[in-house]
């Protein structure tokens, strides 16, 4: 089955627009070096919890907004392939400086899942 990288990311909404060049410009990179899917969803129907939300989980702050993305690969191996090829692609290094981040990079959360079911 698939492997899926997960993200769960504050963005101020001035820099929607910055993020989402941002987001297109690595969506080419993943895709390009074999990455299957790459998708960005920006919070819709997102609301503040009182124990557990997409919110508290990146400690939301006025003027912000969440982003759920993901990207599918074959598997975890292809994951890790894919992954070492991007992050060595010489267009990833505008993306490395976290002062030009269009988002606080340290409230990102970010994972690795193995699919429990594909239905």
């Amino acid at each position: 089955m698939a492997y899926v990288d997960g993200f769960v990311i504050p963005v101020p909404k001035d820099n929607i627009e910055a993020y989402t060049k941002m987001a297109r410009q690595c969506s080419e990179i993943w895709r390009e070096h074999g990455a299957l899917e790459f998708r960005e969803c920006i919070a819709d129907d997102v609301k503040p919890g009182k124990l557990t939300s997409f919110p508290q989980s990146v400690n939301l702050e006025d003027g912000e907004t969440v982003i759920f993305s993901w990207i599918l690969f074959k598997s975890r191996a292809h994951r890790d392939e894919v992954n070492d090829k991007a992050m060595k692609d010489p267009r990833m290094a505008q993306f490395m400086d976290m002062a030009t981040m269009p988002f606080d990079g340290k409230r990102m959360i970010y994972g690795g899942f193995e699919t429990l079911s594909d239905l």
